[in-house]
């Protein structure tokens, strides 16, 4: 017999001694992280509702209770029954019953409604009818991102339990190294922005933290052939932890597939539908432009399918050696700080992934308060001396200025941003302006994936600022839902139309001026000397936007590709259009964001690797760190190893 065949078997005896004897357990099994136990007495289970929570704090894993197949009621009659149990006004849209699992789906316009005070609605449904229920919310705006995924795992479910349990049996088997060191090493992002990876590697463990591509330079990819990274063979990664969804840290996860990889992805659940909307596009955009894509789509739903979705703060076994936490990071939508506590107490590490320190409209700052760090893995994007974004209210007031100006010239308001964060920013600063009466009402045209991604935020609405959440809650306060919000869906006809028309604001990916929509929007209105182009987001060298930015007023043609009336092939556009950047709606933290950040750790790490920054940024505030608060620091380059005890 398996050591974990063994384990399961004395997990089973144990459950049965704490139990009362008239609850029974017929089998237990590990599905990734956790462990599920099967009953024939669910609704007794349900009944004791301290139950589970002892037995998880006993043995110290998370637990799932599944009624045994044999004991279900038929879905038609608990249907009824479910139905009955649920308040009215939580707005149920679907129940989908899972035989195999004993699992419902439940669909809810107010989930909360359906889960109660402290789950006292789903212990109900489990009395009343033995099958465990799950909640998912039902999008107030339709997302097809979120309804495929859903319908694909649906559709998948079979072959997703098998992966799991092999999952599980992995994370749970027995150590097999007395050595003790943690090593991280470096796969890009070190000196630069853009490809962000890196390999966590423990005797036991070696863990990919992100992988991702690096806008405007086509291909410069993570050193992923390393003998640290896929050059042991893709066999040798035990998990990919990915700490959010934007491309330089996402592109390439469905590459692992490529190359043979076929183990886990822990991620938050918005990270998960983000990272399957932006890799799709990513291949889109990639085809339209005549270049080879690196993966196919069959790799962004094999990606997907091997999805762990994890919660703020929950702790997770993802190897035997090691427990993943996530934490808000405050940068986009279901971004977190990646804690890992390896060992049995021996060595923690984590990864800030991007950050936003500060409150912004969107997200509550990022958390930075651990039981212990030694090592911090901290993003430098405006590490530099210089680095100070506006206030928040003073960029607000900014923008408000550029678009009234612009307005009173009868002219147009074109915003480069990226489709998750920047625009969800933007949309609400400019949505309260307009009903406060600080700008004129006009059309806001979303272009590009921005109303998709809007769909998504407004799906998972508990990973949002907690007073956005509440009016988010209420349909009449939706602020996603303003009458002013246009979603250009009929492409070039429509932009013409928009163009043609009277003053208005556009919102358009891509954030960096790197292809997209946006290359439509520069030859349709660059030339219009009453118009204004607007940067909101850091523009990384080599970028487009960056030498706009910089003051390049004469755009080859060939980069600006198709673009209405103005054509492509060779030739200038001339950007007449005034130019403006308004900072202070970064997603990163700035300089002292960063300081703060590091400042108000308690304990302070031992170690901080300043990463994802130019040369100039992740040196100034590496020394900066070390001069200040007396750590050993370091801005290392691609491809070093850093060996920790």
């Amino acid at each position: 017999m398996s050591t974990v065949e063994q384990q399961l078997d004395d997990l089973k005896a144990e459950i049965t001694s704490e139990l009362p004897n008239d609850i029974s357990v017929s089998s237990v099994k590990y599905e990734g992280p956790e462990l599920v136990v099967y009953t024939r007495d669910p609704k007794k289970f349900a009944q004791q509702g301290d139950l589970v929570r002892k037995l998880a704090s006993k043995l110290r894993k998370r637990i799932t209770i599944r009624p045994d197949p044999s004991v279900l009621s038929r879905p038609n009659e608990a249907r009824e029954e479910i139905m009955g149990v649920i308040p009215e006004e939580a707005g149920v849209t679907d129940l989908d019953f899972h035989a195999d699992t004993g699992e419902v789906v439940i669909e809810a316009e107010k989930p909360g409604m359906v889960i109660g005070r402290h789950g006292s609605t789903l212990r109900d449904i489990t009395k009343n009818v033995g099958w465990t229920p799950e909640v998912v919310r039902t999008p107030p705006i339709e997302s097809s991102t979120v309804s495929n995924v859903r319908s694909f795992l649906k559709q998948e479910r079979d072959e997703r339990r098998d992966i799991l349990e092999k999952v599980g049996r992995q994370i749970h088997r027995e150590e097999m190294s007395d050595d003790e060191y943690v090593r991280i090493t470096t796969l890009g992002c070190c000196r630069e922005v853009g490809r962000a990876s890196f390999i966590l590697s423990t005797p036991e463990t070696r863990i990919l933290v992100d992988c991702g591509d690096k806008p405007g330079a086509e291909g410069e990819v993570p050193y992923l052939h390393a003998p640290e990274a896929l050059g042991a063979g893709p066999q040798t990664i035990d998990a990919v932890v990915l700490t959010h969804a934007h491309l330089d840290h996402s592109a390439l996860i469905p590459l692992l597939f490529k190359y043979g990889y076929d183990g886990p992805i822990y991620c938050t659940e918005p990270t998960r539908d983000l990272m399957g909307l932006l890799t799709l596009d990513y291949l889109d955009v990639a085809a339209k432009e005549g270049r080879a894509p690196p993966y196919e789509s069959e790799q962004v739903r094999e990606a997907i399918k091997h999805t762990i979705p994890l919660e703020y703060g929950d702790v997770t076994d993802i190897a035997p050696d090691v427990k993943l936490t996530f934490h808000n990071a405050g940068h986009i939508l279901g971004s977190a700080v990646s804690h890992f506590h390896i060992g049995d107490g021996l060595y923690n590490v984590a990864f800030s992934g991007d950050i936003h320190y500060d409150d912004t409209r969107l997200f509550n700052g990022a958390v930075n308060d651990f039981p212990r760090v030694e090592t911090l893995v901290l993003e430098s994007t405006y590490g530099g001396r210089n680095d100070y974004q506006t206030d928040q209210q003073d960029s607000e007031e900014k923008l408000k200025e550029v678009i009234n100006k612009t307005h009173e010239k009868g002219g147009k308001v074109v915003i480069p941003a990226f489709a998750v964060g920047r625009s969800q920013e933007i949309m609400l600063v400019i949505e309260e302006a307009m009903r406060s009466g600080d700008i004129p009402s006009m059309p806001v045209h979303l272009d590009g994936m921005i109303w998709e991604a809007t769909a998504i935020h407004t799906t998972y609405p508990e990973y949002l600022r907690d007073d956005l959440r509440d009016r988010i809650f209420h349909d009449d306060e939706n602020p996603f839902l303003a009458e002013e919000f246009n979603h250009i869906d009929a492409g070039e006809e429509e932009r013409q139309d928009v163009a043609d028309g009277g003053p208005c604001i556009v919102l358009s990916t891509s954030g960096m001026v790197t292809g997209g929509p946006i290359m439509s929007w520069l030859g349709h209105i660059g030339p219009d000397p009453d118009s204004t182009l607007v940067f909101v987001g850091y523009q990384a060298q080599g970028t487009l936007g960056r030498r706009i930015q910089s003051g390049w007023d004469e755009i080859p043609t060939s980069e600006v590709g198709a673009m209405g009336n103005n054509g492509g092939g060779r030739g200038t556009l001339s950007l007449n259009m005034d130019v403006e950047t308004v900072d202070g709606f970064s997603g990163h933290a700035d300089r002292a964001g960063l300081e703060n950040f590091v400042k108000t750790m308690n304990p302070r790490p031992e170690k901080v690797l300043c990463v994802h920054g130019d040369e100039r940024s992740t040196q100034d505030l590496s020394s900066a760190l070390y001069h200040d608060y007396n750590m050993r620091t370091f801005a290392p380059k691609n491809l070093e190893t850093f060996r920790f005890l």
